[in-house]
């Protein structure tokens, strides 16, 4: 776990050795245990080291193959990398240190991009080659470890983070205006835009190749891995089902146990989190354990229920855990925010200060920590969510539905109005087409409720889980803490992709409508009414978690912003949201945010996840415009 940077001087110039070390020293949080350069003329690749496997010297990076024909920068872990190892060894290498680096390195030499393949794990890597005169770079199959990049006509740069390109001092902050109408329409980026113009992100599951004589007229992705959800052609045995979907979970759950140094686990009062706290506790006796709640003094409604720490606290006695905790009230929100928004450097997919502060408080005590992330992507933990669109007359049809429910911060026909500042820029941007880019290379002939619950099981773990991933490795390497996500294990997400749907969620001909901002409303009238979302899953994890916990309705890590933003926190938000002198208002319009905001102060309406963006936003403009 690392974080990595380069550049590539297109038309043949040295790389600045100066240039790259700002690069790469201010990735320093991702790796403060060492750093290391490599330049090659027009090449110059950056290092910040995490010691987490081999914490000797013969691990470090940048890391070049005996005949120094190929340099290596990498971050992330391959959990599989002993096999790999040994594979390799039978094909004659020898390695000098015990590490997962080196295994990638020589993984690569051997068999080229085709390695990529065969790895276990999440990545992110650059790899210069000097006999072909090509820089190569790699993302992992779920995206878990990110990778930006910026390109113009003499220079290629990427960097683990925003902020390395940044650094670079050629890459300006400007905010990229179509991917801010993308984020205000879908609380995320769908596609590679980020909130920074002329920096994207490169798309997970695929590989580059860049010559460095002369850079691509265009960047050409090669895709190796996709996600596949369908339905067995043949009639499938649950209870083989089951027997296979233990064997996996606990091997992947011990897999993502390999370290040299110690693992934690975060801990909330749910199954994903608990059911591996409870097999990495089988391995690892009483395995430090991590949960964050939240002070509901002033919550209300639904949000009562948003504090975890009994649950988790009954856990940790059943699995003998050595367990920490902390809470959350309203003033930490706003305390945090200004740092918070320095490290995530975009916001997406929802509320995630709470996240910062679990990081924080795991640092303190492990350099890894497990992490329940992917469950519910997997295994269908969202019904209230497919069930909107399970029942449609064609593609045409199911993507509109679809694309409707999913603009979860202002619909379509009201961005005309909140855009009325910029709107001649970005006008021609359509949304729907984004929206609708998702399926690209998806099959648009369907005809049953199986196959649209499939297409939206797609749809979210390449847009919602992509999203939570970026989210989680940004904030967890804040403080320099590695998170490994066990249900992203390949074996067990090949198989996850392969389950019935009907073995996931109950009557899918049933369509009820809620409304995504109203917390709590969702979730509840489901389960009550078809206890749906992850059956199999739930099956499963009866055998490790404590009946009461299987049977809970998913609660999502969330602290009760809806009542601290028209309570505790309203003077925060009128400061900041309600100041004409507010940044956001050179792109938003001040009289139609000021009427959204006050529906939420007046109890109006519930408009916490628009209040959260614009605070968000507001605070990226304070820190890099």
């Amino acid at each position: 776990m690392c974080g990595i940077t380069g550049i590539l001087n297109l038309g043949g110039k040295p790389v600045s050795r100066s240039q790259l070390e700002k690069m790469t020293r201010s990735l320093a949080h991702r790796g403060p245990d060492g750093e290391g350069l490599h330049i090659d003329s027009a090449v110059g690749l950056g290092h910040r080291r995490l010691k987490i496997i081999d914490l000797s010297d013969s691990a470090k990076q940048p890391m070049q193959t005996e005949d120094g024909r190929f340099t290596m920068v990498y971050n992330g872990e391959i959990y599989n990398f002993l096999e790999i190892r040994r594979e390799l060894k039978k094909a004659g290498h020898s390695f000098q240190s015990r590490s997962d680096s080196e295994v990638f390195l020589k993984a690569f030499a051997y068999w080229g991009p085709n390695c990529f393949e065969k790895f276990n794990g999440m990545f992110a890597v650059a790899i210069h080659d000097r006999i072909l005169r090509k820089i190569f770079l790699a993302r992992d199959r779920y995206g878990i470890k990110p990778l930006y990049y910026f390109r113009n006509h003499d220079k290629f740069m990427f960097a683990s983070e925003v902020k390395g390109l940044l650094a670079s001092g050629d890459v300006k902050p400007k905010m990229n205006l179509f991917g801010l109408v993308e984020y205000m329409n879908f609380q995320n980026f769908l596609s590679e835009n980020t909130l920074f113009e002329n920096i994207k992100l490169f798309p997970p599951g695929c590989w580059l190749e860049i010559p460095t004589n002369a850079g691509p007229k265009q960047l050409v992705f090669q895709r190796y891995w996709d996600f596949q959800f369908e339905e067995p052609s043949e009639k499938v045995n649950e209870a083989e089902i089951l027997e296979e979907l233990d064997r996996l979970f606990q091997q992947a759950v011990s897999r993502q146990l390999v370290s040299d140094v110690e693992i934690g686990s975060y801990l909330s009062g749910g199954i994903d989190s608990g059911s591996i706290t409870a097999l990495a506790a089988m391995e690892n006796p009483y395995i430090k354990t991590f949960t964050c709640g939240f002070d509901l003094t002033s919550a209300s409604g639904v949000e009562l229920n948003f504090d975890e720490r009994v649950a988790a606290e009954h856990m940790s006695y059943k699995f003998k855990t050595e367990h920490y905790e902390m809470v959350l009230k309203a003033g930490d929100m706003e305390r945090i925010l200004p740092k918070y928004s320095w490290h995530l450097e975009e916001p997406r997919v929802g509320q995630s200060y709470p996240n910062y502060y679990a990081a924080k408080l795991a640092s303190k005590f492990v350099k890894v920590v497990l992490s329940g992330t992917g469950g519910d992507e997997a295994f269908g933990g969202y019904p209230w969510r497919y069930y909107r669109a399970v029942i449609n007359n064609d593609f045409d049809h199911y993507i509109e539905k679809y694309f409707k429910y999913w603009q979860r911060l202002l619909p379509e026909d009201s961005l005309k109005t909140i855009f009325r500042p910029i709107w001649a820029d970005v006008a021609d941007l359509d949304t729907r087409e984004i929206f609708r880019s998702v399926f690209a290379t998806h099959n648009e002939h369907l005809t049953r409720p199986e196959d649209y619950v499939n297409h939206s099981l797609y749809f979210e773990a390449k847009t919602f889980l992509h999203g939570l991933l970026i989210v989680e490795d940004k904030l967890s390497m804040a403080h320099s803490l590695e998170t490994r996500v066990p249900f992203l294990d390949n074996d067990l997400i090949d198989l996850a992709t392969r389950i019935p749907a009907r073995l996931k969620l109950g009557n899918l001909s049933e369509v009820v409508s809620l409304n995504e901002n109203e917390p709590g409303s969702k979730t509840a009238r489901y389960f009550q009414k078809t206890q749906d979302g992850k059956l199999i899953l739930r099956r499963l994890m009866s055998r490790y978690v404590p009946e009461i916990v299987v049977n809970r309705e998913k609660q999502g890590f969330s602290a009760p912003d809806s009542s601290w933003f028209k309570g505790d926190s309203i003077e925060y938000v009128k400061n900041l949201l309600l100041n004409p002198e507010a940044a956001i208002y050179e792109f938003l319009d001040r009289e139609e945010c000021y009427r959204l905001i006050n529906q939420h102060l007046t109890g109006q309406a519930n408009r916490r996840l628009l209040i959260w963006s614009l605070l968000n936003l507001e605070h990226w403009n304070k820190t890099f415009a």
